[in-house]
């Protein structure tokens, strides 16, 4: 940064230096804490800056990481089992109907997720994150766990598939109020310094729990004929989400509320806390439209690409590649695996680097690299599907890592959670459970096996439009919440830059 102006000399320190503790802030951040001292007319105090206790924090993490850990596990088991689905619940159909009907019953999941959130999001304003986080928790276990205890078409007729769409439907209700929740629940409990990574690891269990659906899957495909596997091996996978529920509600039981919320409750915000849901539905989409697009195009590029390589690619090898369902099985495998080894270094990148970095290289090389990575794919051996998947992965990897810690930074507390809701939920509605569908028809309608390739092109494109508009939130205070912390001596440390930075930009305003 350069000196500061002189007014010919007039000011008590003209053309002072940069004090150190303030030029090794980054310019986003700097730019916030000036503001916000310029708001005080002060430096920070001890009570101006939150501390979070390394136990809480842990806890918090790891609570929200078992969550979505669960949900995906979930959804690794039903993509991976989608054509057997389709052969118990739709066996009047042909091959192809039967894929097709096993995915619009997996998107119609996503239908009701924007209900889910409408709902969730503002009750999580009001009554809190880790009430709401708690319920969604065992309506996800329950959801998941009455699949595997559905007859077959073959034993109740119609009323099966009826069933099942009805527990996807009680899956995606409640997924509606679960993302939104955690990632907000995280990013408020994470101090500013390290949120991109402490948040990624609510994506690492996002990809462990899909990585352990699948894997379950492959281990059952290979020890299971696939007579066994249509009677009764495809049930098992969905009867696990009963115990893991109840280890996941324990946990999040107790939790306690977060800070920011704690804080929120305490301060003016209370009453917009209060509102109605409606209420809070208008004022979001009144005073923070921008946002909220911004929001969604990101949310359409992480999970356009997600749900195409967790969703589809396993019946994209298997329907329309003909391969075998061990191989396929293991090429994704192989894909979630080493997202789950990047993803956490690469949250840790974006607390250095800046999360818009890592969403603009990603979108613009999935652009470019798109239709390279599905040629490989459609390509002969292993070594060339291998490189495809994990060219993929990388990419999705790249999206997935800094979306925690940048999504919530969007908003200010007294409305993160239902706008996080409402944001997430209405563009993975719209696009994300939406791909494996989408591509599928798309492939079948115009015999073009690179069809998904130009999708993803697409998203790309969309999310180098939402980047360009994304404000920079790094290392950066979340918007109604006070800085935090993770030790001690980062308080002190940082009540001492507060200092030097408004004696600087008081003297820096007389020098002007």
């Amino acid at each position: 940064m350069d000196d500061a102006k002189s007014d010919g000399g007039s000011g008590p320190r003209s053309g002072a230096k940069v004090p150190s503790t303030v030029a090794r802030l980054p310019r986003q951040v700097r730019e916030e804490l000036t503001l916000r001292l310029r708001r005080t007319k002060r430096a920070f105090r001890e009570e101006d800056v939150q501390v979070v206790e390394k136990p809480l924090l842990k806890r918090a993490v790891g609570a929200s990481a078992l969550g979505n850990c669960m949900e995906w596990f979930d959804f690794g088991v039903y993509s991976y089992l989608a054509a057997t689905i389709g052969k118990v619940f739709f066996p009047g159909a042909s091959p192809a109907a039967q894929v097709i009907s096993s995915f619009a019953t997996f998107a119609a999941a996503f239908v009701v997720r924007p209900l889910g959130g409408l709902f969730f999001g503002p009750l999580g304003d009001r009554v809190g994150r880790q009430k709401v986080l708690a319920t969604t928790m065992i309506m996800m276990a329950l959801g998941t766990f009455s699949i595997g205890l559905i007859p077959s078409y073959a034993s109740i007729g119609i009323a099966a598939p009826v069933l099942l769409l009805f527990a996807r439907m009680v899956q995606g209700f409640s997924t509606g109020g679960e993302y939104g929740g955690a990632t907000t629940f995280v990013a408020e409990y994470s101090p500013d310094r390290r949120r991109g990574f402490l948040s990624s690891w609510l994506d690492f269990g996002t990809f462990v729990g899909y990585a352990l659906g699948s894997a379950l899957v492959t281990v059952l495909n290979l020890a299971l004929t696939d007579a066994q596997m249509l009677h009764w091996g495809w049930r098992l996978p969905f009867l696990i989400a009963g115990p893991l529920g109840i280890i996941g509600l324990y946990m999040r039981l107790k939790l306690e509320e977060s800070p920011a919320f704690q804080q929120q409750l305490d301060e003016h915000e209370k009453g917009l806390a209060q509102e109605s849901a409606g209420s809070e539905f208008r004022t979001i989409v009144r005073e923070h439209w921008r946002p909220l697009l911004v929001c969604m195009g990101l949310v359409l590029l992480y999970n356009v690409t997600n749900y195409m390589v967790t969703g589809y690619l396993p019946t994209y090898q298997t329907e329309t590649l003909d391969r075998s369902s061990g191989f396929a099985d293991v090429l994704v495998l192989i894909g979630m695996v080493w997202i789950v080894l990047l993803i956490t270094f690469l949250g840790r990148l974006s607390d250095h680097v800046g999360r818009r970095p890592l969403y603009a290289v990603g979108a613009a090389s999935m652009i470019v690299l798109a239709i390279p990575a599905f040629l490989l794919l459609k390509a002969d051996g292993i070594w060339a599907p291998v490189l495809g998947v994990l060219l993929l992965s990388t990419l999705l990897a790249c999206f997935a890592a800094p979306s925690a810690a940048t999504l919530p930074a969007l908003f200010p507390t007294a409305v993160r959670y239902a706008a996080m809701a409402i944001g997430f939920n209405f563009a993975v509605a719209a696009f994300g459970g939406t791909t494996p569908l989408v591509a599928e028809a798309l492939v079948s309608i115009t015999g073009d096996e690179l069809m998904p390739a130009y999708y993803l092109m697409v998203a790309g494109a969309i999310g180098l439009v939402a980047v360009r508009f994304l404000p920079e939130s790094a290392q950066v205070p979340l918007h109604g919440s006070q800085p935090m912390v993770g030790s001690r001596q980062e308080q002190r440390e940082l009540i001492t830059t507060s200092k030097d930075l408004y004696s600087f930009s008081k003297d820096r305003s007389k020098a002007l």
